[in-house]
């Protein structure tokens, strides 16, 4: 189910040159906090602005020439449609991306921008994956799960290989839980090769599917509303529940005015420019949610939020 260590390996190999190997930066105000020091794993500050172009790229990298040469269809929140676009340019091949029609203009544009086929007719996450899907099948080309597949949560667990390396003391991790495909990859290779390492995942409470789900011991179904966290929005299906089973040692969640404090507090202290989902576990260690055996990572997800929209939530903070 969760990936091996020799795939995660031969994932980064295939990533070399193609990925920033993002830094693993110390935090002075999470280190007061937490009484031990924390570090930020920034991959709001990868190429596409999030860890997502990691398993998007290898998930199309093992696939054979003749699959490949149909083309791809994703579904996406606007982060894993911004890897798959960038990705299959990189091998030549066409892509269409479904996307909500809420999603932020700036995965919107970016994704276009890199010449990928933009859908954003559906009204959310869910019926976009399920146009998707129909569009690939029409297509007989291949749907690219932004959560789930075996090459897709290697290239996602390079993060954790690039954390352990950067950092072999660690003791906690806090990742962003959506679907499970960071959880998913992060948690394969720590299972593997440091299980003494305490997983937490942080979700906002407006895109708890995977908290209630966990708690329910049953996929529980959540009704879309409004986020800061656009790209953990979504169900989850069996898959991602038997993922969170295996990977998490806990899992919190955090309002969404503790979202934007916590973007406005990484904007302030580190000046970076994070979205919602990329600071749900900031927001968690930030306002005491969970108490972090340390030295402790924090994976901040993503970076891509509408310029406006950052601009409104650091100035109301």
């Amino acid at each position: 189910m969760l990936p091996r260590p020799v795939d995660i390996f031969a994932a980064a190999r295939r990533l070399d040159g193609v990925v920033r190997r993002t830094p693993l930066r110390h935090s002075p105000g999470l280190t007061a906090i937490a009484g031990g020091d924390v570090y930020l794993k920034c991959e709001h500050e990868q190429t596409t602005g999030s860890f997502k172009l990691r398993g998007a790229f290898n998930a199309i990298a093992v696939l054979p020439e003749a699959v490949r040469r149909r083309g791809v269809v994703a579904s996406s929140a606007g982060n894993h449609g911004l890897g798959v676009a960038h990705a299959s340019r990189q091998f030549g091949i066409p892509a269409t991306i479904y996307l909500p029609s809420t999603a932020p203009a700036i995965k919107k544009r970016g994704i276009a921008q890199l010449g990928a086929t933009v859908d954003d007719r559906q009204p959310d996450y869910d019926s976009a994956m399920v146009a998707a899907k129909a569009r690939a099948a029409e297509l007989e080309a291949l749907f690219i799960d932004p959560c789930s597949g075996h090459a897709l949560l290697a290239g996602q667990g390079t993060v954790g290989l690039e954390i352990v390396a950067d950092l072999p003391e660690l003791a906690s991790v806090v990742v962003s839980v959506g679907g499970g495909g960071l959880l998913g990859g992060v948690g394969g290779f720590l299972r593997a090769v440091a299980p003494h390492v305490r997983v937490i995942g942080a979700q906002s409470v407006n895109t708890a599917a995977m908290a209630h789900s966990l708690a329910a011991g049953r996929v529980v179904e959540v009704a879309n509303v409004p986020t800061l966290a656009d790209g953990l929005a979504g169900q989850i299906d069996e898959s991602a529940l038997a993922v969170a089973r295996t990977a998490l040692d806990e899992m919190v969640t955090v309002e969404e005015a503790e979202i934007a404090s916590a973007i406005a507090w990484l904007s302030r202290e580190h000046g970076a420019r994070v979205e919602g989902s990329g600071a749900v576990g900031v927001a968690a260690v930030l306002h005491r949610k969970v108490a972090l055996p340390t030295p402790a990572a924090v994976i901040v997800s993503g970076g891509n939020i509408d310029p406006e929209r950052f601009a409104q939530v650091v100035a109301a903070a």
